[in-house]
């Protein structure tokens, strides 16, 4: 709706996430950008409660991000965790047998130990993984070394800490990400503000989480 809307200058995203899947992060950070490049439309990211692994991830296009005095932000990295019950069915005297066409095909099973090439492999994926997300903020943020080495750790900050790094550029409430959208976008100071929903909510106002239209003035 807001790419159809001529009217529209420039877009605030709420980002309140803990993360998830590396796919469904980088394809709604391409969707974000791609629609940042066919409009020219400015975009504010307002983050809440938690913008962290892939929240921070879809933040990345943003002209500017705007971070809660609260929110918890970074975690920039991936994360591989499988179970291993190895030792329980050996214990309950259960067994499993595979047939498979390759060495590796059940490789990360939770049913044997992994071998030392497995261990590997796995490291191999989860280090290439993170290294396109460090790259990507590297990209959109211009972090300094010193930054990009300590946020490859893959803690979190608060957000003193990760404006500091550059991982934010402001913090404060919603309402100072409205007027940074006003001010990037070069909108008169009174401009209307659109919300997309989709169910409506009666005295609705701009904290409500869900995406129907409504004009809030």
């Amino acid at each position: 709706l807001a790419e159809k809307d001529e009217n529209v200058k420039a877009v605030i995203f709420k980002i309140d996430s803990p993360g998830g899947s590396v796919t469904a992060s980088d394809i709604l950070y391409n969707e974000i950008l791609a629609f940042k490049e066919r409009t020219n439309v400015k975009i504010v990211v307002s983050m809440m409660d938690i913008a962290a692994s892939g929240g921070y991830y879809v933040s990345l296009p943003a002209d500017v991000i705007v971070a809660h005095p609260t929110t918890i932000t970074g975690s920039i990295g991936v994360v591989f965790m499988r179970p291993n019950v190895t030792e329980l069915i050996h214990k309950i005297g259960v067994a499993m047998d595979v047939n498979k066409s390759g060495k590796n095909k059940d490789m990360g099973s939770p049913f044997r130990r992994p071998t030392d090439d497995e261990t590997q492999m796995l490291q191999d994926l989860t280090d290439g993984l993170a290294d396109r997300f460090l790259k990507l903020v590297e990209k959109h943020r211009g972090l300094e070394e010193s930054a990009l080495s300590a946020i490859s750790t893959a803690r979190v900050y608060l957000p003193a800490e990760a404006k500091a790094l550059g991982l934010i550029d402001e913090i404060g409430y919603l309402d100072e990400a409205i007027t940074e959208a006003i001010q990037i976008s070069g909108l008169p100071e009174k401009a209307k503000i659109v919300a997309y929903r989709r169910t409506e909510f009666p005295n609705d106002n701009l904290y409500n989480p869900l995406t129907t239209r409504a004009n809030i003035q």
